[in-house]
């Protein structure tokens, strides 16, 4: 089974959509076919953006819907301690827990849909793909 970080942008994708790829990336999770991995600061960065309000008025899902599906989606996570930090000089230096995640967990990718953000980092991890989530899905 891959282990996976699942970008906080895919997650929100998967709530605002009623279909598409990234919802198809949560379903494998929740199905137990993907591993995702999770950390504080992942947990609450999607806790947080979650409840904003632009993305409460996109969803479908009522707050206890959503409740329901982290907390499921929470259950099937492995989390992982970040012991070391790792500084890949990415554009936005807010996306370097993703990596550290990613390096600490042994993930096989990082599934986002902010692929430029992630792509140009000046230290690269052999193995550690960065793929949207139509990439993933496809084997790419």
């Amino acid at each position: 089974m891959d282990k996976v970080v699942i970008d906080t942008s895919v997650l929100i994708s998967s709530l605002i959509g009623k279909t598409g790829p990234a919802r198809e990336v949560i379903r494998r999770c929740l199905l137990g076919q993907l591993k995702p991995l999770i950390s504080t600061t992942l947990f609450l960065e999607y806790e947080a953006v979650s409840k904003r309000n632009k993305i409460k008025e996109q969803c479908p899902l009522t707050e206890a819907e959503v409740n329901d599906l982290l907390a499921a989606f929470f259950s099937v996570c492995e989390w992982v301690q970040i012991h070391y930090l790792w500084r890949t000089n990415l554009k936005d230096e807010g996306d370097n827990f993703l990596i550290e995640l990613a390096v600490a967990g042994n993930a096989e990718s990082i599934i986002t849909n902010n692929l430029k953000d992630l792509r140009n980092a000046e230290l690269q991890f052999d193995g550690l793909r960065v793929l949207a989530p139509e990439d993933y899905l496809r084997g790419v």
